[in-house]
């Protein structure tokens, strides 16, 4: 590099001068590919092209996806959008765990947070795990919590683009996600992953599952991204079994126990008043086997009622009808 343009890239930080450091960055690109260095400057360009960041009042780092947007993978025939992009700052991430499974979250999110220092040592964050559980107890939920907590996006894969009729064209869609996420840093979530990945000897359907299914453990197997893929899955036991190895965790994330319950129910009702004692024992007892999401939309509810009746504040009546009014409807999800 010519000694005039490093004392402009100097000059440029040393004046905190983003825009000029952006223009010089792109004449270093254009230099590099005149003088014939033409995989440096690709290698420069999508370097430029990475997701920039900026610090938010809370001094968490956080991606700007204003620019990323148009780069998203698409489908080969249609030309739709094969995922869709989140923010971390957008997403829910308050999660209630029982104790081991809180654990194993979080030992993701630290090792993440150290794996510059593991790489030191020829040690590997762990990067790909499998989420199992009944639905409604926050498997997508926990996709969310470790983006939010990586400070990376969210990339959700949408299986409504990505599965084809077309010979082959399912696997080459998964081949193109698997590209993006190598450029986009990012948690990328596989949401209900059995509709990929079934056991091949038990699909109807031999060719076209099959090679998807065998796609997706090659991609696996190859996986080299800077970031997370999460995969989610209601029905563990109908999953490819050569699938279960390509992970390097298998989290099981179970039903809400007796004081997950009581802490669900506390939380969410933590912004309205109570207008008497609340026996948490009797609510936690009518709530035994409920999923999380059933537990939250019962506590949600009496919220409502309460303030839409006017009343003073939460009691035990309107947190009993809200919990009858769930059992009896059978909401899982």
């Amino acid at each position: 590099m010519k000694a005039e343009m490093l004392k402009r890239v100097v000059r440029a930080i040393a004046d905190g001068s983003k825009k000029d450091l952006q223009a010089l960055a792109t004449k270093i690109v254009e230099a590099e590919r005149k003088t014939g260095h033409v995989k440096l400057a690709d290698e420069l360009s999508a370097i430029m092209r990475t997701a920039k960041t900026s610090e938010t009042p809370t001094g968490r780092r956080v991606l700007d996806l204003s620019k990323k947007l148009t780069e998203l993978p698409v489908s080969r025939r249609h030309g739709e959008s094969l995922v869709t992009l989140h923010s971390p700052e957008q997403l829910e991430h308050e999660m209630v765990l029982e104790p081991a499974t809180e654990a194993r979250f979080a030992r993701l999110e630290k090792e993440y947070a150290a794996r510059e220092r593991l790489g030191k040592f020829g040690l590997s964050p762990r990067r790909t795990v499998l989420l199992y559980g009944p639905p409604g107890c926050g498997k997508s939920l926990g996709a969310k919590r470790l983006a939010w907590n990586t400070g990376l996006p969210l990339m959700k894969v949408r299986l409504d683009s990505l599965i084809s009729s077309y010979l082959g064209e399912s696997s080459s869609n998964l081949g193109a996600i698997f590209a993006a996420v190598r450029e986009h840093p990012c948690v990328l979530l596989l949401d209900e992953c059995d509709a990929i990945a079934r056991a091949r000897n038990g699909s109807k359907d031999i060719g076209e599952a099959s090679r998807i299914v065998n796609a997706l453990l090659q991609l696996m197997d190859e996986y080299d991204a800077p970031g997370l893929l999460v995969a989610t899955t209601n029905i563990g036991e109908s999953l490819d079994p050569a699938l279960f190895r390509r992970f390097d965790d298998v989290i099981p994330v179970p039903l809400p126990g007796a004081a997950e319950i009581q802490r669900l129910l506390r939380w969410t009702l933590s912004a309205v008043p109570f207008a008497e004692m609340i026996n948490w024992d009797r609510l936690v007892e009518k709530l035994e086997g409920s999923s999380a999401a059933m537990v939250v939309r019962a506590a949600q509810n009496a919220a409502k009622a309460a303030v839409m009746s006017g009343a003073k504040g939460i009691n035990d009546t309107l947190l009993e009808e809200a919990v009858a009014e769930i059992r009896s409807s059978n909401l899982t999800a």
